[in-house]
């Protein structure tokens, strides 16, 4: 039976950039991802290529960024003071930081530039403007 909107399904995947480089994998968390489809838990293309399938078919789909994790916003990218950024850290460009914001919340930001005031903190996701490319197979479904 076709897998529609509100089933739970169980799926092993594997997904990959343009250029080959895989950047998650069931095999990498050594287990099935499980999630209610349609329902918003995952980016919508992901969820949208397992409606309709089956348990133990098997696809490969490729994501554009809207269909994924949106296009790359310039507008994301903030410059703050060398100053609001913890003093322990080596900064370097391309590495991760982890921000906490007021209300307690938690989210990464990837140092874009440096200079000596200042840092320009690329708050877009790592997967933003990117196409991928998922292998999937219907491990299990349940209405």
């Amino acid at each position: 039976m076709p897998i529609k909107k509100g089933d739970k399904v169980k799926v092993e995947y594997e997904g990959s950039l343009d250029d080959g480089t895989v950047f998650d994998s069931t095999e990498q968390h050594g287990e099935p991802l499980e999630f209610e489809v349609g329902t918003g838990q995952l980016i919508p293309g992901f969820d949208n290529a397992v409606m309709g399938m089956e348990k133990d078919e098997e696809k490969e789909v490729k994501l554009t960024p809207d269909d994924a994790y949106g296009d790359h916003k310039p507008e994301l990218c903030k410059k703050v003071s060398r100053e609001q950024i913890p003093k322990n850290e080596d900064l370097e460009a391309g590495m991760m930081l982890m921000l906490t914001l007021p209300n307690g919340m938690q989210f990464t930001a990837k140092i874009a530039e440096i200079d000596k005031e200042s840092v320009t903190l690329d708050l877009n996701h790592p997967l933003a403007g990117k196409t991928l490319t998922f292998k999937i197979k219907i491990i299990d479904v349940a209405s």
